[in-house]
């Protein structure tokens, strides 16, 4: 049986391999100085040629997708910062189309305020919308940032750049209640611009307005501009109401009856001002303001405020 322990190394067997080698050294580097070397330095850089690039390319990899990483990770950075300063540039002019808006606005009301000096208007602000508040019709009302301490008073006229807005219906000590013009128990006294016919504007339950007691015989036509006649002393002559959309014209009825396409924008009122200076004269029933539309009024340029 063969024995399987090792025999401890003696000096000679050292001195052995250690002349062996160094044998083996001299005859390299006599092959290295004689250039016959070079082949098997050749057929071992082929053989190892694959493995090297392999592993060349496996480590170019590994750098380039550990560099990709990084890349991403800081995109991704660049990328939740761009869009935190997006959403911050976005809120900012937001915020400047709503001032550039506002300013505009009170432009519009700064050059009606210019063209009609005889009449003192005080800017408000919409601050609320109350709608179907009366249990007896479905009263439209807007209330607005001014009231008794800032000398409103009920019956006073509401108006925009575009035209008339309705009337202060209560006042409280620092809020006002507008009761809107194309409200059903709303109505004003009414010129037609060309014509010169006169008639009364009053709001329906659907929020139109129609232009009725228009006397019958005379024409007008669709298109024509419906302002305020200044009859019965509710408001002030010449504000913008609207202009005629459609007429309705009986062969055997008294009167003729217009729908009224309004100048303002009853939806979407932010800003209005109140004539502070005019006196209405609440007294006088809707009856006599009817009865008044009837009469012939003479052609004359309108007054102040008014478009031909």
């Amino acid at each position: 049986m063969r024995s399987t322990e090792r025999r401890p190394w003696s000096f000679s067997d050292i001195g052995v391999r250690v002349g062996l080698l160094a044998l083996a050294a001299v005859l390299l580097m006599a092959l290295q100085i004689s250039g016959n070397l070079r082949p098997v330095q050749s057929f071992i850089t082929q053989l190892t040629a694959p493995a090297q690039l392999s592993a060349t390319g496996v480590t170019s990899s590994v750098e380039g997708f550990l560099t990709s990483l990084a890349r991403l990770r800081t995109l991704e950075q660049e990328y939740a910062a761009l869009q935190t300063r997006a959403e911050q540039l976005e809120a900012e002019n937001n915020t400047l189309r709503e001032v550039e808006q506002e300013n505009e606005r009170l432009r519009s009301l700064l050059k009606f305020a210019e063209t009609r000096p005889r009449l003192e208007l005080r800017g408000a602000q919409i601050v609320a919308r109350v709608i179907g508040e009366e249990s007896t019709n479905f009263s439209e009302t807007i209330l607005i940032d001014l009231g008794a301490v800032h000398g409103i008073r009920t019956g006073m006229p509401v108006v925009t750049d575009q035209g008339l807005v309705g009337r202060i219906s209560e006042v409280t000590e620092n809020i006002s209640k507008v009761l809107l013009l194309n409200d059903v128990g709303s109505s004003a006294s009414a010129l037609l611009a060309e014509s010169r016919l006169n008639g009364i504007v009053h709001g329906s339950a659907s929020g139109d307005l129609i232009m009725d007691f228009i006397p019958q015989g005379p024409t007008f036509t669709v298109g024509e501009a419906v302002l305020s006649s200044g009859l019965g002393g509710k408001f002030p002559r010449g504000l913008a109401i609207g202009v005629i959309e459609s007429i309705d014209s009986q062969p055997n009825a008294v009167f003729q009856t217009a729908r009224v396409h309004p100048a303002v924008d009853f939806g979407s009122l932010e800003l209005v001002m109140v004539i502070t200076n005019f006196e209405p004269n609440e007294s006088l029933p809707d009856l006599l303001l009817q009865q008044s539309a009837v009469t012939p009024t003479p052609a004359v340029a309108p007054t102040e405020g008014a478009t031909p």
